[in-house]
């Protein structure tokens, strides 16, 4: 009795045994409850990114409910950034991949206007050099229009388009290393962690977000002169408005120099 026993508990309850009948059984002892349980939150959450990656907690389902942002009730006045600051934020850019993908998309936002969601779902088959137009395929709304972007603007993108051609082909601005590099987009968290390191770099002291080019785009085009309506279309807006709020950055001074800038009337005194 006591080898029996002896033996039992040296087999332990998760070994294969022969039942009475000689035959071999398989123990169907489960797994602990702890290790289900971790199985089905991967399953259900997704806590592993495109690459295999174990995904950073507050990207999860539901890590942010309940939470109170810490941007709440904060606004940002329109402070759009100058001609020579984006330049130097362009030249901090290098000559890199990484450099060359964050140049592109700069020129873009400044050139096009368009909107950081709307840039990063562009596809190669959405850019037209040859006639300036960039085709948006799904832009605010799930609207479909066509932006203009100049030559300037195209010369600037080309060393970034040149090198895409290495890669697989999909998004326009698209991830450059590993299992998922050409095929994946650029994330919006990315983008705006470059932009800022790059413009600390740049000496740049104010924030600079990619929102912030689109209204320095819509006063740009206003101080050359383009009409508010071809602005409006090129911004997408479906009210002009709207496109008006983007020119809130424009001194009153300055719009209102041509007032000042009148010839004196011809009569006779």
């Amino acid at each position: 009795m006591i080898t029996n026993n002896a033996s039992a508990v040296a087999d332990g309850p998760d070994r294969d045994h022969h039942d009475t009948d000689g035959k071999l059984a398989v123990s169907k002892t489960a797994p602990p409850a702890g290790v289900l349980r971790l199985v089905q939150d991967i399953e259900d959450h997704n806590l592993l990114d495109a690459r295999g990656y174990k995904r950073p907690l507050a990207t999860l389902p539901g890590y942010h409910k309940g939470r109170t942002p810490k941007s709440k009730g904060r606004t940002y006045p329109p402070d759009p950034p100058s001609v020579d600051e984006l330049s130097r934020l362009l030249l901090a850019c290098g000559d890199r991949p990484t450099g060359l993908r964050l140049h592109a998309l700069i020129v873009v936002l400044w050139r096009t206007g368009l909107r950081i969601s709307e840039a990063l779902a562009l596809n190669e088959s959405d850019l037209h050099a040859d006639d300036g137009s960039i085709v948006v395929r799904s832009g605010k709304g799930g609207k479909r229009r066509v932006s203009m972007m100049d030559p300037w603007g195209w010369s600037r993108v080309q060393p970034w388009l040149k090198y895409r051609q290495s890669l697989e082909p999909g998004p326009v601005f698209c991830v450059i290393t590993g299992p998922t590099s050409g095929t994946r987009v650029w994330s919006h968290t990315d983008v705006r962690r470059d932009l800022k390191r790059k413009a600390k770099e740049a000496g740049i002291r104010k924030r600079i977000a990619p929102h912030q080019l689109r209204h320095a785009h819509a006063v740009e085009l206003w101080r050359e002169g383009i009409d508010l309506l071809a602005v409006q279309r090129q911004l997408g807006h479906a009210r002009l408005d709207v496109t008006q709020l983007y020119l809130r950055s424009i001194s009153p001074t300055e719009v209102l120099a041509p007032i000042f800038a009148r010839s004196g009337p011809v009569v006779s005194i």
